[in-house]
């Protein structure tokens, strides 16, 4: 039997390795922060500051409504909005109705957010009042379950005077109409009283949250994420989160209360942000940032530089394209970044000198960690020291879980340290399973000595130290700025294009987004399509990151013995040509 990662003298001092009182409701953390930091302030929009006791009280406003539109406990409500200060509101209001949420991208097509309305049965759609969203929901909703969409207004959460002049100049986002008996998000605030229905949440059972997410083959999947499953996340990073104040001085948790502002860069639909950023600053009773668009102003990510030090942010997770947007910004000297504490990088690995530039900058320590949508999202991260850190490393198992590297023919036997494997998780935060996928689910866990681990198909080992390395992943995955894109996915669409006779996806090294999407295209005999067309079609269908950045035609696909096409393949010749480039 090999060692566990977590014998190791590098863990973090004062950490428990198991962790309890995680078996809550999510929507205790705002319960506890509004009844503990009343009056502190949660939500931070273009100026306009919000208490927490309001976020509760608009929070048990929605529940209320909910259980008057007739949503019971286990029904699914989807939120189709980016990070503005609606999104807590709603996703606490949503789980205080007995209810699970559906949190979609905003970025994705009719066709997209089709898919996952109909697929999770969701009964209503809180949406942004906006010249696209607003109608690619009217759109998506068609021949599905959805009985009722609620539009929110930017207007709502901005300062009076900017509202109203916002108003008087139509810079204010809004849909050119409504249809009919469409709800407005202020008119169901209003309109409902602070009274949320009693329901009995049974945290490891009920479902919080569906969060879709690709896979190697089909259409993306429902990862069914528990109460408890983000309980546990949190409870683990709220012991992991120590850090030194001064170079060898002693190991500290962060301070609680409005001493920590997060800044809310990533997207609150995927785990990552929504745990390490929207969750993490309600269990801290800290200020949350709200950042619908990191990449505004001119030139890019101007605006999220402003507001990092207007409002003195001392957190911030993120993917390594931000990190490197900002190092690299050509003003980044001109603003005043020092407030930052800690950060943390994950969704692909952080380039060492991208960290020691940010790190030079600010004064703060990054830490890198790994974690999956079906884990939500954290399995294992660096301790926050520069002491003890492995940079290049996903860090150790978090508290209370347990990871082991497998062999790669059969997964059952465990390998000892060094040795390649595919990576396995067990811990409170893993899962329950697919929505309505018994056969998908069955397949990506696995019982090991007794527990039921979950096989993410990453590669990698356990180093001399008892830190993680991972040295390879699902070989079709694509990252984009530390999204996932998923071949099959992106196929399947451009499949559909009338000229394509067969299509092919590989990811390709990009400087600025790490990988982007190149596909290969076999046109239809006696057919003709161009780039332009390709790419056109693509812009209508699927969401940015997962447009293909490069089209190259081919008279035919490298294909295996039984049809396949050999991704493989593409992939090496593409890595060849560049090598010779």
């Amino acid at each position: 039997m090999a060692q566990g990662p977590w014998d190791t003298p590098y863990w973090p001092e004062g950490v428990p390795r198991e962790i309890t009182g995680y078996e809550k409701p999510i929507f205790s953390l705002l319960d506890q922060s509004a009844k503990t930091y009343p009056d502190n302030t949660f939500t931070i929009f273009n100026g306009r500051f919000k208490t927490y006791a309001r976020v509760k009280d608009t929070a048990d406003r929605l529940a209320h409504f909910l259980a008057g539109q007739g949503i019971q406990k286990g029904d699914r409500v989807a939120i189709f909005l980016p990070n503005l200060p609606h999104f807590p509101e709603i996703f606490f209001g949503v789980l205080k109705a007995g209810a699970t949420c559906v949190t979609c991208n905003p970025l994705y097509t009719a066709s997209e957010l089709h898919y996952q309305l109909k697929d999770s049965g969701a009964r209503i759609v809180f949406c942004m009042d906006h010249p696209q969203f607003y109608p690619t929901v009217v759109e998506a909703m068609r021949d599905t379950d959805v009985e009722q969409v609620v539009i929110c207004s930017v207007k709502s959460y901005l300062p009076p005077i900017m509202a109203f002049i916002g108003g008087l100049l139509g810079k204010i986002p809004k849909a050119e109409k409504h249809e009919p008996g469409h709800l407005l998000f202020d008119d169901v605030v209003k309109g409902s009283l602070p009274e949320p229905p009693d329901v009995e949440i049974s945290p490891t059972e009920d479902l919080a949250l569906i969060l879709y997410t690709g896979g190697t083959t089909g259409r993306p999947k429902g990862a069914c994420l528990t109460h408890s499953n983000f309980m546990a996340n949190l409870t683990a990073l709220d012991e992991w989160s120590l850090t030194r104040q001064e170079p060898g001085g002693k190991l500290e948790k962060l301070e609680r209360g409005e001493a920590q502002t997060i800044l809310g860069v990533l997207p609150w639909y995927h785990s990552f942000g929504l745990t390490c950023a929207m969750l993490f600053s309600c269990s801290l009773g800290g200020r949350l940032i709200c950042i619908p668009d990191p990449r505004a102003g001119k030139p890019p990510f101007t605006e999220v530089l402003k507001a990092a030090q207007k409002y003195k942010a001392t957190f911030m997770s993120a993917v390594p394209t931000i990190f490197v947007a900002f190092v690299n910004h050509p003003h980044i000297e001109d603003y005043d970044l020092s407030s930052f504490i800690v950060c943390s990088s994950g969704g692909a690995p952080l380039p060492p000198e991208v960290c020691r530039q940010f790190e030079a900058k600010t004064g703060a320590i990054i830490i890198e960690g790994y974690g999956l949508s079906e884990t939500a999202p954290i399995a294992s991260c660096n301790p926050a020291d520069a002491e003890t850190r492995k940079i290049g490393s996903i860090g150790l198992p978090f508290p209370s879980t347990d990871i082991k590297v497998m062999d790669l023919e059969a997964g059952d036997k465990e390998l000892p340290r060094g040795e390649d494997g595919e990576i396995a998780i067990h811990g409170a935060q893993v899962m329950k399973g697919y929505w309505n996928k018994p056969e998908e689910t069955e397949a990506v866990f696995q019982d090991i000595d007794g527990k039921r681990f979950f096989l993410t198909g990453d590669i990698g080992h356990i180093d001399e130290d008892g830190f993680i390395v991972i040295t390879d992943r699902k070989k079709d995955l694509v990252l984009v700025s530390g999204f996932n894109v998923y071949p099959r996915e992106v196929e399947d669409i451009l499949f559909e294009h009338p000229m394509v006779a067969m299509a092919a996806v590989i990811g390709i090294p990009d400087d600025r987004s790490g990988e982007a999407v190149k596909a290969f295209i076999q046109v239809k005999p006696e057919e003709t399509a161009t780039e332009d067309d390709i790419l056109a079609y693509c812009k209508e269908n699927m969401a940015g990151y997962k447009r293909p950045r490069l089209i190259e035609f081919r008279e035919e696909l490298p294909v295996s013995a039984v049809g396949k096409v050999l991704r493989r393949v593409l992939r090496d010749e593409e890595l060849k040509k560049r090598d010779e480039a």
